[in-house]
């Protein structure tokens, strides 16, 4: 705790993932907010179908599942138990987090995705906890950055933004006028950069809370979570701190670290191309199989949230192939 004041991208990376950072409690994200992966496991089967679709493509009975910013094991543990009788998965639960009791022995626990494997490299919300600093129009027009007091989270104006930063901000995030905020995707990029770059081939998915250029939210997006419950976003460790991603520049950045042609669409679009649509089971199958027609409409129901507009749907899906 300390009254220095500070870049929010420092703040959020110690007050997340210090050595009592957020990130490190024991009861690990489930036990603040809902992930597709907590909401029904139908996720994790749409994702297991998605890793069979690129073993097959790569011609591969043995492929491997990355799953950044893993949690505590949830979806590589959810993947294994849909994934289609056959396939030989190597999978890896990548999280700074020490490795949850119980998990399946089959998920190797690392802290860095491993290096030069072929198959399906999945983030789902890692990127929005990626670090990044905010910055502000002056009254003069000029980006500067926000620096914070870590106890209470008050907020006041430093240095211009410069170098790295400003070229990103230039390209990236145009301001209208003073008062407006924008959170520096550039540890973003770098971040996925870096994980595209890891697969020898196959393809990397980010799936987040997303915003493109041209409809970038004019103040930001930076809040807090904590148990269940939207919160002022304090860096004291005592909340998750997290923000829309850009992934249209994150896409850009993984084109060098060896992606293709990337692919921007919504969970909801992409998520019934994995056979996942909300879609009711007929009334006709009450009377014939009425558990089956409870079980179906069960299914539905969860199917109907991962897919649902302003809510989960909405999530930004990107795809890029290696290889």
């Amino acid at each position: 705790m300390t009254d220095q004041w500070i870049g929010w991208g420092a703040a959020a990376r110690a007050a997340l993932y210090g050595d009592s950072g957020f990130y490190r409690r024991p009861e690990g994200p489930a036990g603040h907010f809902r992930t597709s992966v907590h909401a029904s496991p139908l996720f994790a089967a749409a994702v297991a179908r998605l890793l069979a679709r690129t073993a097959a493509e790569l011609s591969t009975e043995t492929v491997a599942l990355v799953d950044m910013g893993a949690g505590r094991g949830e979806l590589a543990a959810g993947v294994l138990a849909a994934a289609p009788a056959g396939l030989r998965i190597t999978a890896y639960a990548v999280e700074l987090a020490d490795r949850p009791p119980g998990l399946d022995e089959r998920i190797a626990w690392c802290a860095e995705p491993p290096q030069g494997v072929t198959g399906l490299l999945f983030a789902n919300e890692w990127l929005d906890n990626v670090p990044a600093d905010v910055a502000e129009v002056d009254e003069d027009g000029a980006w500067r950055y926000v620096l914070v007091r870590v106890p209470d989270g008050a907020e006041r104006l430093g240095g211009p933004v410069s170098g790295a930063d400003a070229r990103w901000l230039e390209r990236w995030w145009a301001p209208a006028g003073p008062g407006d905020r924008a959170e520096i995707g550039l540890p973003r990029d770098l971040a996925w950069a870096g994980a595209v770059g890891s697969l020898a081939a196959g393809r990397a998915v980010a799936v987040d809370y997303a915003h493109v250029r041209g409809a970038r939210p004019p103040f930001g997006t930076l809040t807090g979570f904590r148990a269940g419950r939207e919160v002022p976003p304090v860096p004291d460790g005592s909340c998750d701190l997290t923000a829309h991603v850009a992934l249209d520049a994150c896409a850009a950045a993984g084109r060098p670290a060896g992606g293709a042609a990337p692919e921007l669409l919504d969970q909801r679009t992409a998520l019934a191309r994995l056979g996942v649509t909300g879609g009711r089971p007929p009334l006709a199958l009450a009377s014939t199989d009425p558990a089956g027609y409870l079980r179906a409409l069960a299914a539905a129901g969860e199917a109907a949230e991962l897919t649902a507009r302003g809510g989960l749907g909405d999530f930004g899906w990107l795809e890029q192939r290696v290889g």
